[in-house]
């Protein structure tokens, strides 16, 4: 284990090191090929970021809504399974809660500036705080 900068801090430094100091300097396809590095670099970062906690809060609430233990994968496969098998479907408490907060945890990390993403965000925080 390292000391910091850690992965996070390293990739976020590239990624901003490229957007600011040596994208105004090209142009064309090399300009579009370095816009997709840059891309790529700033979802590695949010990934790592966020990763970790998205990851174990699906496998708990998998663990809840299957009443088994397994990996993340495991359960996951189980899930697709019932589902499959009509043995589960949206009507099934809890799935529907899962599989939206599943994809918005998925969204943190691929698109957090999609706009549907954003207004689904905003809604959750104005639910909340007016509970």
């Amino acid at each position: 284990m390292q000391d910091e900068p850690g992965p996070t801090e390293l990739t976020k430094a590239v990624a901003d090191f490229l957007r600011e100091d040596i994208a105004p300097l090209v142009s064309g396809q090399n300009a579009f090929k370095l816009r997709v590095a840059i891309n790529m670099l700033d979802l590695v970062t949010r990934q790592l970021a966020l990763e970790a906690l998205s990851d174990a809060a699906e496998e708990e609430r998998l663990r809840g809504l299957l009443a088994v233990q397994g990996s993340l994968f495991e359960l996951n496969r189980a899930l697709a399974d019932k589902i499959a098998k009509g043995e589960v479907d949206l009507r099934t408490p809890g799935v529907a809660e899962h599989l939206w907060q599943t994809t918005m945890d998925k969204l943190a990390v691929d698109q957090p500036a999609y706009t549907a993403y954003r207004r689904e965000l905003e809604r959750s925080k104005a639910a909340t705080t007016t509970k």
